[in-house]
Parts: structure tokens; C-alpha cells; sequence
């Protein structure tokens, strides 16, 4: 009985130490992103930034559309990755000057926001709300092709 008891405390302690160094390395991730940078202001800072200022500019089927665009984040992250994706899209709003979000901006700065590795669920979700991609193709090429334009041709 005591080899399957210290067996079990020796996996327990396994998962643990695991488990603990995942949470600490998302842990770190978020304090370096809290580390101010030359400007006096860090990466949340900044994305903070950008939402308050264009906070006004979002109707109620934008703010759908961006929570559409972020369902496929898995729940636990879809705070952090609305964040970030929202505060892309302020900052290209102040950069062009917009007086309200549009849903070009939106998309666009959803591609410049995220790793290339979820635009085919974007391209997924345009996909089935039949909006054409031929204006996100020179965004979505840097990173990803998608198959649907080469077929066409």
C-alpha cells in the first residue's frame, strides 16, 4: 500500500509543479506587459488607452460583430483578446481619423491584432456572413492564404 501511496503523492506533486508553471508563465506574460516602456506607458496601458477614447464610436452591432469575431477564444481568454483587438481597433481609428467604427475597421484591425494562426476563423466567420474578403486579402497574404481566393481564379 505504500508504493501506490508515494506513487500517487510523486504524480501529485508531477501535476502540480506542472500546473504551477503554466499559471506562472501567463503570469509573467501579464507583468511584461505591465512594464512600462520608453513612452512611460505599457502595452494595457496603451490598449486602455485606445478603448476609452473610442468607447463612444462603437454602436451595438459593432460591439456584436467584435463578439462575434472573439467567439471562437475559449471563454477563460476572450476577456484578455477582446482587449487587445479592441484597443487595435482604436488606435487605427485615431490613426485614420474616423468619426464612428465601421466594419472595415473592425475586421481590419482584427487581422493586425491576431496571430496569424486565427485568421481562418475569421475567414470562417466572413465566410458565413457572406462578406467579401478581396479588401483583407493584401493583410490576410502576409500571413495567411486563404484557399477560397485561389480557387477562384
Amino acid at each position: 500500500m505504500s508504493g501506490v501511496f508515494a506513487l500517487f503523492i510523486v504524480g501529485w506533486i508531477v501535476i502540480m509543479v506542472t500546473l504551477m508553471g503554466i499559471g506562472g508563465f501567463f503570469m509573467f506574460r501579464k507583468f511584461l506587459k505591465r512594464l512600462p516602456k520608453e513612452d512611460g506607458k505599457s502595452v494595457i496601458d496603451w490598449e486602455e488607452y485606445y478603448v476609452d477614447q473610442t468607447k463612444h464610436m462603437w454602436s451595438n452591432d459593432q460591439k456584436a460583430l467584435l463578439e462575434e469575431l472573439i467567439s471562437p477564444v475559449p471563454e477563460l481568454f476572450r476577456d484578455v483578446a477582446r482587449q487587445k483587438i479592441a484597443g487595435r481597433i482604436g488606435e487605427l481609428a485615431i490613426e485614420k481619423k474616423k468619426k464612428k467604427m465601421t466594419q472595415d475597421l473592425i475586421i481590419e484591425g482584427y487581422i493586425l491584432a491576431t496571430p496569424k494562426r486565427d485568421h481562418k476563423f475569421l475567414i470562417k466567420k466572413l465566410d458565413e456572413k457572406e462578406i467579401d474578403l478581396a479588401p483583407y486579402e493584401p493583410l490576410l497574404e502576409r500571413d495567411y492564404k486563404p484557399s477560397r481566393a485561389r480557387n477562384v481564379q
